[in-house]
């Protein structure tokens, strides 16, 4: 059997090295391109399991997610095996659905299968988040924040919301409705917290009415929506404040032909739509979350050290137009 002396020998380098270039560290383009001969030509297989008794962990991560068919997520999930496969470590996904228990169910077997680490986004407190750290397996939370001393990519949610009001108010729309999540999901909390601050800041009522907390799916917003039309007075524009909150949105404004009724969406719409160029559109770029949150955690899992970062990801600037993908 081919051991890893005999690749160092036939690439004429230290076993070190060869070690280096096979967990994916940085040597010289020479060396690696001899190394990498060296591999194809016996068909050298590193032995994983040893690999992984040596450094303590697998060469898995698991990707932590509350719902994958929200194509937000999919997209995350993109850029993380995007950065993952070039570290060499390979994905296992995982979707709680917005359960708790399935998501404690999976970071402890995390924990349990050794795995390198997690990326999650979660779908409520977490005691195995601080245990994960403790046993050393790096943890990245995305999407939502948490108040534990794990690295974290989130974005300013209070903004976005305050953004696309204002985006709203600035096309002359005064009795604005907003449309988001569960109250137990922070994204939902801050997204309506920033419709509510543009709101007083433009002098403007903020009835209780007009605020909807749904789930954060399409039948949400369609739920929500019907609610806010059936009402004395009607709002004449609404925020959806995530993306298949707007799509649910738009459809039951297109069936009940509300085109007069402002429209603003935070987030990438996943499919095809039909609304007029006056839709105010908030892009948030999850795969670009995906690969910021990865890469810090594939940093971590190769040895960096240091407190835990807070990365607030950029997201583009509110425009009008179409959602039609």
């Amino acid at each position: 059997m081919t051991r890893i002396k005999d690749v160092a020998a036939l690439a004429g380098v230290s076993t070190a090295t060869v070690s280096r270039v096979l967990n994916g560290m940085t040597v010289s383009p020479d060396l690696a391109a001899a190394v990498q001969r060296a591999v194809d030509e016996l068909g050298y297989t590193p032995d994983r399991t040893a690999r992984s008794l040596r450094r303590r962990h697998s060469e898995l991560i698991a990707l932590v997610v509350p719902d994958i068919e929200n194509p937000f997520f999919t997209s995350l999930a993109r850029g993380v095996e995007d950065v993952a496969r070039e570290a060499g470590l390979s994905v296992v996904l995982c979707n709680t659905d917005e359960e708790v228990d399935a998501q404690e169910h999976y970071l402890r077997i995390a924990a349990d299968e050794n795995m390198a680490g997690v990326v999650v986004a979660p779908a409520g407190p977490s005691p195995w988040l601080a245990r994960l750290a403790q046993r050393d397996r790096a943890v990245v939370v995305v999407d939502r924040p948490v108040p534990d001393d794990v690295d974290q990519v989130v974005f300013d949610n209070v903004d976005l919301g305050r953004r696309a009001a204002r985006a709203l108010v600035e096309q002359g729309h005064r009795r604005i409705a907003c449309v988001t999540g569960p109250r137990a999901t922070p994204t939902a909390v801050d997204r309506a917290q920033g419709w509510r601050e543009a709101l007083e800041e433009a002098g403007l009522p903020v009835p209780d009415d007009l605020l909807v907390h749904a789930s954060f799916r399409v039948d949400g917003g369609e739920s929500a929506t019907r609610r806010l039309l059936d009402l004395a007075e009607p709002p004449d524009a609404v925020l959806a404040t995530n993306n298949l909150v707007g799509v649910g949105v738009l459809r039951v404004l297109s069936a009940t032909h509300h085109r007069e009724v402002g429209l603003g969406i935070i987030g990438d719409l996943p499919f095809v739509t039909s609304r007029v160029d006056s839709t105010v559109l908030l892009q948030l770029r999850p795969r670009e979350m995906g690969l910021t949150a990865a890469r810090m955690l594939v940093a971590r899992i190769r040895g960096e050290s240091g407190p835990a970062r807070r990365v607030v990801q950029p997201t583009r600037p509110v425009r009008l137009g179409s959602p039609a993908l």
